[in-house]
């Protein structure tokens, strides 16, 4: 939290009264319903405007102080954007868009909004998203200047006010819909999770669980920042906050710095692809979709599980390679304790309980914020007082902002992919390249997931991705799910993904490590983030989908696969592997992962025969230790 947030003066205090009432007002909805969505949805956005100006300055060097006149003007300007249309629904709904003639309040106000977003958005993310934002305005535009497949008949700056600021399909559309009614309840849940120290819970029970065993601050740093990482919606924001506790343990235990660095950024990364909470992309896909939250997630269980067996199994064996232990009995919680304090994961359990019963994600998620007071009562180190209530209202509402205005400047572009048809023409344009050539279409997919990823958090990232390139693939026969998770995964491990690895440098910087190195260390502890949604698409099985049995074989040799996959990126298993072993094992990985009977008996005999010039190896090995102690003597 800002310092100066913490001064009792008027500014201060405002802001934060501000930032409480935007949560009330949430919760208030989750319980009562929601406003007409015009109406929820202004409100939303009205406030995440207000406090953004008020809180994130326009450049670095007020950075640490106190909004400026500037600043107060365009929050300002904001709540007057806004209001035109509480103040003016009836007419802003029963007008015909297009038809109806824009006033000129409107077009003035309308001007104002997309500026100011773009503006709050380059303070809080940084210029490529607003870069795309303006180039897309230009598009609608400009576009009947430009030639072949972008061309469009072109639109006026009328047209597009009109389309992007009264109406539900520009920045009203379904990214700000799914921030206003469902997102931001569950960032205020991860502040009641975090004031609560239910956060620092998950921290200990990973440490009970892994602590002593070989490398078991790299494993307690694995579970750790994938429990708090499902909350936190942010995989830099993880790293800081659990990565300041476990890179140093990791360094301390025998871990290179760049390895320590990786670890926490690709656990932390894998937050937003793990149920039961991912994160906020998830909540959009299912508007996308239409398909209820709960059951993408259970689409999405067992890619997650993969993901976070490859990286532990890679830690697990890097620690055998090196022949480090795990932590001291006096440093390590005791299970017994830690598992007292078990009821701590009520609230979890409450939103999946309540979901399976039919609720929606915000009634779920409503009740697990009161489920943390009343469980958290229990204990005088957990039990929330009303500062600290009103310290999570408050961080709650500060920490949606990044998100929705990055919500709200996507629906610009989304507008006007909308308007001008452009996701239809790239659709069109990726089949006329791929033609029937699906890897060609999913590889063309990936490149383009990772480089927006690169400059955009990962929500927008995935949407535009959502809006421009799924489509193709469900043209060309993907199933709908698999291909919104193949473009929510390339969007999330962009992350950890070189040259711009977000997660990945801010893991080095702890670790003070070589951030290429820390990069690249992270793309291989991830690497099955990277394979496994190219499998999930042609295999649904990988999805829990189909028959019991094929989803049952499917998880027993996917988990096996990536088992062999971790030992080929290690090089090391039951003993050191050659380099031929470890090509044999990749390769066994490869067809363990992807599901039928065929490949999966391929992919026993490789591993099989890689285990035998293990076993050989280390018997030679033995001879030879043996030999020489016997000549010693």
């Amino acid at each position: 939290m800002r310092k100066w947030l913490t001064q009792g003066n008027l500014v201060a205090i405002t802001i934060k009264c501000i930032a409480i009432a935007m949560s009330l007002f949430h919760l208030y909805t989750a319980a009562f319903g929601t406003r007409p969505a015009l109406i929820q949805r202004s409100i939303h956005l009205g406030f995440v405007l207000v406090l953004g100006f008020l809180l994130y300055p326009a450049s670095k060097v007020r950075k640490g102080k106190g909004p400026n006149v500037v600043d107060a003007l365009f929050a300002a300007l904001s709540l007057c954007t806004v209001a035109y249309i509480w103040l003016n629904y009836e007419h802003v709904i029963t007008r015909i868009v297009w038809v109806s003639p824009l006033k000129a309040q409107e077009y003035v106000l309308g001007i104002l909004f997309l500026i100011l977003i773009v503006e709050l958005t380059r303070r809080t993310s940084g210029p490529a998203l607003p870069i795309i934002a303006v180039a897309s305005v230009l598009y609608g535009l400009l576009g009947n200047h430009l030639p072949g497949i972008l061309r469009h008949s072109g639109f006026s700056l009328v047209e597009i006010i009109d389309q992007l600021y009264l109406t539900t399909e520009g920045v009203f559309g379904v990214p700000i819909q799914v921030s206003a009614s469902v997102i931001v309840l569950f960032i205020i849940f991860g502040a009641f999770l975090e004031k609560s120290k239910i956060g620092d819970y998950f921290m200990r029970f990973a440490s009970a669980l892994t602590g002593r065993s070989a490398g078991g601050p790299a494993k307690m740093a694995v579970v750790s920042s994938g429990l708090v990482g499902t909350i936190s919606g942010s995989a830099v924001a993880n790293v800081v906050i659990t990565g300041q506790i476990s890179i140093p343990l990791m360094k301390k235990s025998g871990y290179r710095d760049y390895f320590a660095g990786a670890v926490e950024a690709v656990a932390s990364t894998g937050g937003q692809i793990m149920p039961p909470v991912m994160g906020a992309a998830a909540f959009v896909m299912s508007e996308y979709t239409g398909i209820p939250y709960l059951t993408i997630c259970k689409y999405a269980i067992l890619p997650a599980i993969l993901y976070y067996a490859a990286c532990y199994l890679m830690v697990h064996f890097e620690a055998l390679k090196l022949g480090l232990k795990g932590l001291p009995d006096n440093e390590v919680p005791k299970i017994s304790s830690v598992l007292r304090e078990a009821y701590l994961f009520i609230p979890i359990g409450v939103i999946v309980f309540l979901m399976i019963l039919g609720f929606t994600p915000m009634y779920a998620c409503l009740y697990s914020i009161l489920s943390v007071v009343l469980i958290t009562a229990f204990n005088r180190h957990t039990r929330l007082d009303l500062r600290a209530i009103l310290s999570a209202l408050e961080k709650g509402a500060v920490d949606t902002i990044s998100v929705a205005i990055t919500c709200a400047c996507a629906g610009i572009v989304i507008g006007i992919v909308m308007l001008t048809g452009l996701g239809l023409r790239l659709s069109s344009l990726i089949l006329g390249i791929a033609g029937s050539n699906v890897i060609l279409a999913l590889i063309l997919t990936a490149t383009v997931a990772l480089v927006l990823g690169m400059g955009l958090p990962t929500t927008p990232a995935y949407v535009i991705c959502a809006a421009l390139l799924v489509p193709a693939l469900i043209k060309m026969g993907i199933n709908v799910v698999a291909a919104h998770l193949f473009a929510l995964y390339f969007a999330v491990i962009s992350c950890i993904t070189p040259p711009v690895a977000l997660a990945s440098y801010a893991g080095a910087s702890l670790a003070n490590a070589n951030a290429s190195k820390t990069g690249f260390t992270a793309v291989k502890l991830g690497i099955a983030a990277y394979i496994v949604p190219f499998m999930f698409v042609f295999s649904p099985p990988l999805l829990l989908m189909g028959p019991a049995y094929k989803v049952i074989q499917a998880s027993i040799t996917a988990l096996i696969g990536v088992t062999c996959l971790a030992a080929a990126g290690e090089g090391w298993m039951i003993t050191k592997v050659t380099p031929l072993g470890r090509l044999l094992l990749f390769a066994a990985s490869l067809t363990l992962i992807d599901p039928g009977s065929l490949t999966d008996v391929l992919g026993f005999i490789l591993l099989g025969i890689s285990l035998a010039l293990q076993l050989y190896r280390r018997r030679e090995d033995a001879k030879r230790t043996f030999a020489g102690e016997a000549s010693q003597s």
